[in-house]
């Protein structure tokens, strides 16, 4: 299980920052990962690596300006529940080809959903221009006002669809047209942080924090059908936007915020549990900052 929680400026209504995201990242705390940071191969890209055997190399989460003049952003969420035949490949290069890549995020998606041999998945793109943001003639494709689109891509069922920007959108393990209520609510929370808090000359350290909080939340938002039908027995440890399921062995191990602001200066702030136990372990924080040009 993952949550993203995502807002991109459209230009209507003067505020901070263009893109502002929080994302927690479900895993099982054993499983090895190296934190963000830029990658080896491109330094452009910016995001942890799943370091599981056989898996090395895959993302769930990770953004970049490659090629020169766009911001591109990946998230990779599972879909719970769903069985998919002829699965022969991992979803983890999923986001990181998309990064890494020259297509558009449409293109990307099509081609991802034409060649589709994955497990399933929700793959939320978001592409940003980098140079002229506060251009207003392109609104093909979904592209707000100052230069930004949303896409929420799966495979189960096939489906690409544009978000619309200036609004609170969130993200989980189900369809867009049955979202969990961890979702829903979270998205309503996260609604009203960034409205309150996403003004010029805003506290930049109080926002990063009450988002943090958000991600850290352990409040169970059950009884929720979909999630009961989805997820069975676990339904209900998995029902909070934190997750710590009662065995020990897997919960929320990355918590992710992201800025950036109308300089596209983006500032990467991640907290993750070093170690197996979120009680006892060790949170590192790492913190990037970057022009994104």
């Amino acid at each position: 299980m993952c949550i993203l929680f995502v807002y991109v400026d459209d230009g209507s209504v003067a505020g901070r920052y263009r893109l502002v995201l929080a994302s927690n990242r479900d895993e099982f705390y054993a499983r090895p990962a190296k934190l963000a940071a830029p990658w080896e191969e491109n330094a452009r890209i910016i995001g942890g690596r799943d370091m599981e055997p056989g898996r090395e190399g895959g993302t769930w989460l990770a953004i970049g300006n490659h090629p020169a003049g766009q911001i591109k952003l990946g998230a990779l969420l599972n879909v719970t529940g769903e069985n998919k035949a002829n699965v022969t490949n991992g979803r983890g290069p999923i986001v990181a080809n998309f990064l890494k890549g020259e297509l558009t995020s449409r293109a990307y998606s099509e081609q991802l959903l034409a060649q589709d041999n994955f497990g399933a998945f929700n793959f939320v793109s978001i592409q940003l221009d980098a140079i002229g943001s506060d251009r207003s003639e392109d609104r093909s494709e979904g592209r707000s006002q100052s230069g930004g689109t949303v896409l929420h891509t799966s495979n189960a069922p096939h489906s690409i669809d544009t978000c619309k920007t200036g609004q609170a959108l969130g993200f989980g393990n189900s369809t867009l047209e049955k979202p969990l209520q961890k979702v829903c609510r979270g998205r309503e929370q996260f609604d009203e942080i960034v409205a309150r808090c996403n003004v010029p000359f805003a506290d930049k350290d109080a926002l990063v924090h009450e988002l943090m909080g958000l991600l850290k939340s352990d409040v169970r938002h059950f009884p929720d059908p979909e999630l009961t039908r989805r997820a069975g027995q676990h339904a209900e440890f998995l029902s909070s936007v934190n997750v710590r399921m009662p065995n020990g062995s897997y919960g929320s191990r990355t918590h992710t915020v992201i800025l950036i602001d109308h300089n596209n200066h983006m500032e990467f702030i991640e907290q993750t549990l070093s170690g197996t136990d979120p009680h006892t372990g060790e949170w590192i924080t790492t913190r990037i900052e970057r022009e994104l040009v």
